[in-house]
């Protein structure tokens, strides 16, 4: 059930980016290079105002704005991601603790040894990178639970490393951010890190063989762990996903309702029919 809605909300925020980006670029084409796309939204706001008028100056800015931000703000974001990342791998392996770095590897069968163990009090464990995620617990983390939390936590994080969920939010939050005009973007990606927190759960329990290590792991750092809100894009352990994942380890049969509002659903059904609708009406 929860691998279609993550493969759902995935396939929704990707078609809504190239939809709405595949427009931007036509227009931006037709721009600066002078190709005449007839199927264009934005080169088709501009025909509705006689040009010179206040109507047209006033369309052709906010669109302008529209795309400049779109562009702009996806380029910050990625260079932001970049640079935080950056800072925050050279801080963790300043801080790594070799001896216990090689023993968690050891004891958990870590075949590329990708889980780095680093000298911290408070007790964290999330999953970072992009091309070659890795796993990272703190010694605070190792003192705080037994072994069979602490595997219920390696096979957890293990499920975002090998889904690249780093990765995958990142992009979800890239397009939830440049696209604020479709409020279904950031419903894919606030849905998406809870989904992908809850399959991850699933992988611990069908790993571990039961829900009891998941379960005393996650309570143990609910009341012990926070996250830093100034680190890159990492998938943590305890993060603002918990009651949900909670709801689902006491009830596994109930159904937790991930429902966009019809206000989220209206607006962006609407900026979208707009986008399409448009555009086959000119090419027809």
């Amino acid at each position: 059930m929860w691998k279609k809605k993550s493969y759902f909300v995935i396939s929704l925020s990707l078609l809504i980016a190239c939809v709405v980006w595949s427009q931007m670029g036509a227009f931006l084409v037709h721009i600066f290079f002078g190709v005449n796309i007839k199927a264009n939204f934005f080169k088709f706001c501009f025909s509705l105002f006689k040009e010179g008028s206040v109507y047209y100056f006033v369309v052709i800015t906010l669109i302008n704005i529209l795309i400049s931000y779109s562009i702009l703000s996806t380029l910050f974001k990625i260079a932001e991601q970049y640079l935080l990342s950056r800072r925050f791998k050279q801080k963790l392996f300043i801080h790594k603790n070799v001896e216990k770095t090689r023993s968690i590897n050891e004891t958990f069968k870590q075949v590329n040894k990708d889980i780095l163990v680093v000298n911290a009090d408070q007790p964290l464990a999330f999953t970072i990178g992009f091309r070659r995620p890795f796993i990272v617990f703190s010694t605070g983390l190792i003192e705080l639970l037994d072994f069979d939390e602490l595997q219920a936590v390696v096979e957890h994080e293990s499920y975002h490393q090998k889904k690249y969920d780093p990765l995958v939010i990142f992009i979800l939050q890239v397009i939830a951010h440049a696209l604020w005009f479709v409020p279904l973007t950031k419903w894919c990606y606030e849905n998406h890190k809870i989904i992908s927190e809850l399959l991850a759960d699933e992988h611990a329990i069908h790993k571990t063989g039961t829900e009891l290590g998941i379960s005393a792991a996650l309570l143990k750092l609910i009341k012990h762990g926070c996250f830093d809100k100034s680190a890159p894009v990492l998938v943590h352990f305890s993060n603002e996903s918990v009651n949900y994942r909670l709801q689902q380890l006491v009830d596994p049969q109930r159904t937790i309702p991930l429902r966009a509002d019809i206000t989220t659903i209206s607006v962006s059904i609407y900026v979208l029919i707009i986008l399409l609708g448009i555009s086959i009406v000119i090419v027809g």
